[in-house]
């Protein structure tokens, strides 16, 4: 696609242009999300209520500051309308990247955004589901050894669960990576086949990081991640474009791009 090749100027003003349209989007997902502020708030701290009552400690949640409340409905908005426009986020992303893409590359936009956001929000909705299920009654059952009731802040609170929820939406993207090393010629599914006994050891010791230290928060991790490595080789195995027509794709594109 040589006719969009953009001096660095260009690509500045492009990236830019890109940026603002997705700040837009933010900022119209925030103007929806707020009026709503009250339900989000009770429905990111329902997992933490629920493992409260379930524990002897029980938890509390606590504001220490004049403005927390009115910052927290603030928080909890911008989470949620960050979620929300996830998919022009994407799309942005998608036009940005697009110029240095080959024509037959060029096609797979919808594909990108539909399959980007499924996998975040995936991600997401696992580590609300499933992790948060396991996390918190750990957390709580460390509070009721040491014989401490917990109360916490309910900005450290959004701080912690905002985290995890975008490192596992980020985490699950692995697949749509790998699309795009695959596409130029980074990664092959040879590669990743080889290297998977390095990516077990990876997948576990960030398992071991991001979830609390006992074995089936880390396996309930570790399993999908490495379901979704398995994924990746499937994406790199039919998606990977081969050296050796590496010319006849570019001699292919060209014409593409002259029609």
């Amino acid at each position: 696609m040589a006719d969009l090749e953009l001096p660095l100027t260009g690509h500045l003003e492009e990236l830019r242009a890109r940026l603002v349209r997705a700040l837009l989007a933010l900022i119209v997902a925030f103007a929806i999300c707020y009026p709503q502020a009250e339900r989000l708030f009770h429905f990111l701290t329902a997992p933490l209520m629920a493992a409260a009552a379930n524990s002897e400690a029980g938890a509390q949640l606590i504001g220490t500051g004049v403005a927390e409340a009115f910052f927290t409905r603030l928080k909890v908005s911008f989470i949620a309308a960050l979620f929300f426009s996830l998919p022009v986020i994407l799309y942005q992303i998608w036009l940005f990247v697009l110029p240095g893409l080959r024509a037959r590359e060029a096609r797979y936009g919808l594909g990108f955004v539909i399959v980007g956001t499924f996998f975040f929000m995936l991600g997401a909705s696992f580590c609300y589901a499933v992790v948060f299920d396991f996390g918190f009654p750990f957390f709580l059952a460390e509070y009721e050894r040491i014989g401490i009731a917990p109360t916490i802040r309910i900005a450290e609170y959004l701080s912690f669960t905002s985290r995890m929820l975008l490192a596992f939406g980020i985490t699950f993207e692995l697949p749509v990576a790998t699309f795009f090393l695959a596409r130029v010629g980074a990664v092959t599914h040879h590669l990743m086949i080889a290297s998977a006994r390095y990516a077990v050891l990876v997948t576990f010791i960030l398992a071991a990081v991001l979830t609390p230290p006992d074995v089936v928060s880390q396996v309930l991790m570790a399993g999908p991640l490495m379901l979704l490595y398995a994924i990746s080789i499937g994406v790199a195995y039919v998606f990977a474009t081969p050296r050796r027509s590496a010319s006849k794709d570019g001699e292919a594109d060209e014409k593409d791009d002259g029609k």
